[in-house]
């Protein structure tokens, strides 16, 4: 089976990418290499992969790899209200428009699994969790588009989408913009962390678990087509606080400083049901404890502050 990722050397692509090449899989990963990642070298050898270094946003191009695939993850994306903030017309491109493009010029026979947000939510109701069939009420931009393109798709038929979780953990191209590893980062440097919005929940899932997903649903892709996933761990929804309580059993001497001022651009505040995807038999395997233990590890050789979307 041919594969095409559109920004397959980025946080997820790089992990996905391996994992889908272990399987046997052809992978072409069409990338531009915005952040200067260099997160594939190590799988240059493997003669099951192909590099493109490419826009996506080249209609030409992702017509012409589109065409010789079985399968399409469209990872490529401009990723958290922040950037999509700062560009709001290269988000509507690249984050709607392009998915739609691609959508339109596949045929009903090839896959395509689309990772959407479970951001779309906005704010859900205080103690009822938010499934598949829950109101999209996205507040950020960010939010905004990736629903757009979810709705499109599904509309369409013939394509599976994910509403992931916050993601966390390590990978070959690594972003410690995201809350988790943010917060893990933070605390390891700085020894403290300063909190505002604390009781704003949300769900979480580890980067390999959400690289799991995607095989799980290629291997079971025609009983899951058609339909949207919200795909996180169960056990972790978690308010700011409460996530931060759990990365100081692992960094100790952490000081929490609790901030009336300031506010997340993503206001995200929710719990969330992942039982629909969790009946086709997917299961995460790693714990937010799991996460921060690696993260923790990580941060031992990470000591730069490049590692963002923004």
């Amino acid at each position: 089976m041919n594969i095409l990722v559109t920004g397959g050397a980025g946080y997820i692509g790089s992990t996905l990418t391996p994992m889908l090449l272990d399987k046997g899989y052809k992978v072409t990963v069409l990338d531009n290499f915005l952040f200067k990642q260099t997160s594939l070298l190590d799988h240059c050898y493997r003669s099951n992969l192909e590099i493109v270094r490419g826009d996506v946003r080249d209609k030409k191009l992702v017509k012409e790899l589109v065409s010789k695939a079985d399968a399409i993850i469209p990872l490529a994306c401009l990723v958290g209200a922040p950037l999509c903030a700062k560009e709001p017309e290269v988000a509507q491109i690249v984050n709607s428009e392009m998915i739609k493009y691609i959508y339109d010029i596949k045929t009903q026979t090839q896959m395509m699994i689309y990772p959407s947000t479970n951001s779309g939510y906005g704010v859900g109701q205080e103690g009822i969790y938010c499934d598949e069939n829950s109101p999209l009420r996205p507040i950020s931009q960010y939010g905004i588009v990736k629903a757009e393109a979810e709705t499109y798709l599904l509309n369409g038929g013939h394509a599976t989408c994910f509403r992931f979780a916050t993601i966390f953990g390590m990978s070959p191209r690594m972003r410690l913009d995201l809350l988790v590893n943010d917060f893990t980062y933070r605390a390891v440097n700085d020894r403290f962390l300063v909190l505002f919005e604390g009781h704003f929940k949300r769900n979480y899932l580890h980067v390999r678990d959400a690289a799991n997903a995607f095989i799980h649903t290629l291997e079971n892709y025609r009983k899951m087509e058609g339909q949207t996933y919200n795909v996180g761990l169960s056990t972790a929804n978690l308010s700011k606080a409460e996530l931060c309580e759990i990365i100081k059993k692992y960094v100790p001497n952490t000081t929490i400083l609790n901030s009336e001022v300031g506010e997340d651009l993503d206001k995200r505040n929710y719990i969330v049901s992942n039982e629909k995807i969790e009946g086709t038999g997917y299961l995460p395997k790693y714990s937010l404890d799991d996460g921060i233990v690696e993260l923790v590890k990580g941060f031992k050789i990470l000591k730069r502050d490049q590692f963002a979307n923004i």
